[in-house]
């Protein structure tokens, strides 16, 4: 299959326009041509994150940002709540107790999000607890927790964090960290930015400033107050990933240039229309009361394995989707909507899934999922232009 079409909720399709940028020679990390492009990327996320703050590049995956998420603002044994309703609820999980932190879990079913009041519950009934670690988009169920209401419950309490992983969330619906008071956002290249894997972000509030004093846990590559030092001068402590922050330049002006408003309203346009392709397919959503606008999970009807639709899309279409894990591997497919994705690749998206769920069965009623699709698109334009 010569052509492809990248559905899966990370890496996301990265514009031509953007790799070519990326194709020129590579610059030296010590120049002033380097510091004159990081210091636009630092403009161009405080824009992303909605902040004032000083916006941090690393080079990693989002999982470093996470890391340093937990070892630059917690001390050893410190106490903090973490939402579990996914396998990225269930890293932060994994990240306190590799730092000697005490996790206090707050289990979500998958395919649900997590209860405000049970996490305002948990800090009135252990004042020990300093943060709360929790995703905006819990990337392999498709669920979005609600940040604002979590933050409208930790803004009250001085000596309480807000930690928000927004890796599937910042750029894909609106999350603006000042506003609502986030303590530490931090997100990933490879989702709605549009870039190849590689790239971190962290931003962090003025009440985690003294968190960051006092943190003891051990770090070295991603020690912040290290890296912000640096970073104010437009350089980075370790070498960066210079090809990638020169992508990270195009994308930003892409989103800047199209506004953070109109992002937000196309990526839930194309959100709306893949669930009513779904839905209309016979299908049901994994997260149908509070779905994220990143993804949409899809369940298999029942008898058959979604691995086995994975396969027919990916070898007959060149269509990649992403599947379920854990408890959920085989019963569900998650189709991306984020990024660069646009109507065409949407509708593809529908059109090649039915095409495999009746090659394995299930009877899909001939076109119902794509007239669901562009009925949709088209009641969607028409709200769109008069607003």
């Amino acid at each position: 299959m010569d052509k492809t079409y990248l559905l899966t909720p990370g890496p996301t399709p990265v514009p031509p326009e953007t790799l070519l940028e990326m194709a020129r020679p590579v610059i030296h990390h010590r120049e002033n041509e380097f510091r004159t492009l990081l210091g636009q990327c630092r403009e161009g996320l405080r824009y992303l994150f909605q902040t004032r703050r000083d916006v941090l590049v690393l080079a990693s995956s989002g999982t470093g940002a996470m890391e340093a998420a937990v070892t630059n603002f917690l001390r050893r044994g410190d106490k903090a709540l973490y939402v579990n309703g996914g396998k990225f609820g269930e890293r932060w999980g994994k990240i306190l107790t590799a730092y000697g932190c005490q996790g206090v879990e707050v289990p979500v079913a998958w395919g649900q999000a997590v209860d405000p009041e049970e996490v305002r519950r948990a800090l009135d009934a252990d004042p020990g607890i300093r943060a709360v670690y929790v995703q905006a988009t819990e990337t392999s169920t498709a669920v979005r927790h609600p940040v604002g209401a979590l933050a409208a419950i930790t803004r009250e309490r001085a000596d309480v964090l807000l930690v928000v992983d927004g890796i599937t969330a910042v750029g894909v619906f609106d999350l603006p960290m000042d506003a609502l008071g986030i303590d530490v956002l931090l997100t990933a290249s490879q989702k709605a930015l549009m870039l190849p894997p590689g790239l971190a972000f962290i931003a962090w509030s003025e009440k985690a400033e003294g968190f960051l004093e006092a943190a003891d846990l051990p770090r070295f590559y991603f020690d912040l107050a290290t890296e912000r030092e640096k970073q104010a001068d437009n350089q980075t402590a370790w070498t960066p990933a210079v090809t990638l922050i020169v992508g990270l330049r195009d994308v930003l002006g892409r989103i800047r240039e199209e506004t953070l408003a109109g992002v937000f309203r196309r990526t839930a346009k194309l959100a709306g229309a893949t669930r009513a392709g779904v839905l209309a397919l016979g299908l049901r959503l994994f997260a149908p009361d509070h779905p994220s606008d990143a993804c949409t999970a899809a369940c298999m009807p029942d008898g058959i394995d979604g691995r086995e639709v994975m396969k027919i899309l990916r070898e007959r279409f060149g269509v990649i989707v992403a599947g379920g894990q854990d408890q959920a591997q085989g019963k569900i497919l998650r189709i991306a909507h984020m990024g660069t994705v646009d109507d065409i690749q949407v509708i593809t998206a529908i059109t090649t899934l039915e095409y495999a769920l009746r090659k394995v069965g299930h009877p899909a009623r001939l076109g119902s999922g794509v007239r669901a699709v562009l009925e949709f698109l088209g009641a969607s334009s028409a709200r769109f232009i008069v607003e």
